[in-house]
């Protein structure tokens, strides 16, 4: 063992070797010090696990391999072929061409993110995207946050600190990475009370609990579960009118808070979406413009869903409630940069122009035919068919998912791609990892022992270097004897 630990190199004498001063060149002395000494430290280790040595001349192919590794960003764009369209792991909703160009424009020099251009003095960011948003929901105001959760949370504790948010015991869901709604009201300050029951809530029961304490009503979305058979909970309308009846005259002087003050009524979509999801055969996802009109006070929704934009937090509704946010000090906490003001501006412009569902990626995806995705996968597997002979590459009818908490259990019929080796014993788990480590990553779902693509969420932009990973990965699992 010794020995071995005798055959390794000093970093001093490795530096004067020339191909690893080109590495420094390229990628800076401080970098390459870094690799060799961090990979010294490894081998230190191995040796003393019984392992051997690298021979001498293998040192400038180690450096290089770990420094290009070290240099690869960690954030990579991938090819998303699992049939989940707006997958929250692989950063939900791709941006449309026009929301691409936007963030370019902004990010490349200096723009009037704060400036007001006709006054020629400082300005809002708040101004940015508001009025295009108030045009297409119809809402009085709006304000952009950094997510969803930011805007339930800053309307909760912008509105309601102190006092109570009447909410259906049903309606107490958890999200995605523990975010609970019983959590958030009470870390905003407001104060929980729970109504109805598990599976059955009506108006009556808001009625019945609501107090001169009572701020507001809070409806959440159950946007990424399902409740059947014996269920009811009131519709928008109904809650509205709970929220903003009056209380009775209070008979006392003792009593807290204004006799007749309305409650306001908060509705967290979640997902929410300016467009009919029906139209689609899907099931009917609460739209924004249609809350406002059943009277919710407040509309909380994302960006980065079936809105099909830039991650963002948006809150719509009355103009003094909106005007009341901004002023919160967590408004400025919680705000969001120029790139997604740019990104989420030419979003809405696709909505108010009439061009959502040609140009926005989600919307494209939700909108293909089977016929538009049996042609590609066609040309796709005639091109494999010809590059990895031996193989299985067959067309399978299959489902894709809308996901990311919008539409729970809703499919849409699809056409994927199922590949596996003809020969020998398949192992799909192999064959999937080594397109996750291909350039640039495809990211596949496995199935009765075959990987699948599902065409539907591979943006047809991205086929011909989803037929070139499929070529490199298949030739090298078929040179190697298959996928085992």
């Amino acid at each position: 063992m010794q020995a071995e630990f005798r055959k390794l190199p000093a970093v001093d004498s490795l530096l004067h070797n020339a191909r690893v001063r080109a590495l420094c060149t390229e990628h800076g002395q401080t970098a390459i010090v870094q690799v060799t000494r961090t990979l010294l430290a490894e081998q230190r280790a191995a040796i003393a696990q019984g392992a051997k040595a690298p021979a001498p001349e293998d040192w400038p192919d180690l450096i290089a391999r770990a420094a290009a590794r070290r240099a690869q960003p960690s954030l990579l764009p991938v090819i998303n072929g699992t049939g989940i369209i707006i997958h929250t792991n692989l950063g939900r909703a791709p941006l449309s061409a026009a929301a691409r160009r936007a963030v370019d424009a902004v990010a490349a020099g200096y723009s009037n993110l704060e400036y007001d251009l006709d006054a020629g003095a400082r300005g809002s960011r708040h101004d940015h995207a508001r009025q295009r948003l108030r045009r297409v929901t119809g809402a009085e105001d709006a304000l952009i946050v950094n997510n969803n959760a930011a805007a339930l949370f800053l309307v909760l504790a912008g509105l309601c600190v102190g006092k109570e948010v009447m909410i259906s015991r049903g309606q107490l869901v958890e999200i995605g990475g523990g975010f609970r709604i019983p959590d958030v009201l009470r870390q905003s300050g407001a104060q929980l009370v729970e109504v109805g029951t598990t599976n059955r809530t009506h108006a009556a029961d808001f009625r019945a609990a609501h107090t001169a304490q009572t701020a507001a009503i809070l409806r959440v979305h159950s946007s990424n579960f399902k409740q059947i058979g014996f269920v009811t909970e009131p519709p928008l309308r109904e809650l509205a009118a709970a929220a903003h009846a009056p209380l009775p005259r209070l008979q006392t002087a003792d009593d807290l808070g204004p006799s007749d003050a309305p409650a306001i009524l908060i509705d967290d979509l979640g997902s929410g979406t300016l467009l009919d999801t029906a139209a689609f055969g899907l099931a009917p996802e609460p739209m924004v413009q249609a809350s406002l009109a059943a009277g919710a006070d407040v509309v909380t929704f994302s960006g980065d869903k079936l809105l099909g934009g830039p991650q963002a937090g948006i809150v719509v509704g009355r103009g003094d409630l909106i005007a009341q946010l901004r002023r919160h000090p967590l408004a400025r906490a919680l705000r969001v940069d120029k790139m997604t003001l740019a990104a989420l501006d030419a979003t809405l412009a696709a909505y108010e122009q009439g061009r959502a569902v040609d140009e926005i990626p989600v919307w494209q995806m939700i909108g293909a035919s089977l016929a538009q995705l049996c042609a590609r996968v066609e040309k796709w597997r005639a091109v494999l068919q010809d590059a990895v002979a031996g193989w299985q590459w067959e067309i399978w009818d299959t489902q894709s998912a809308v996901g990311g908490g919008s539409l729970p259990g809703e499919t849409l019929p699809s056409v994927g791609l199922a590949m596996r080796p003809a020969v020998g014993a398949p192992n799909p788990d192999a064959f999937a990892a080594a397109l996750r480590a291909a350039t640039p990553p495809l990211v596949t779902r496995i199935h009765n022992n075959f990987v699948l693509v599902d065409a539907r969420t591979v943006l047809p932009e991205q086929d011909a270097a989803l037929v070139a990973v499929l070529c490199q990965v298949g030739q090298e699992l078929a040179g190697a004897g298959g996928a085992a």
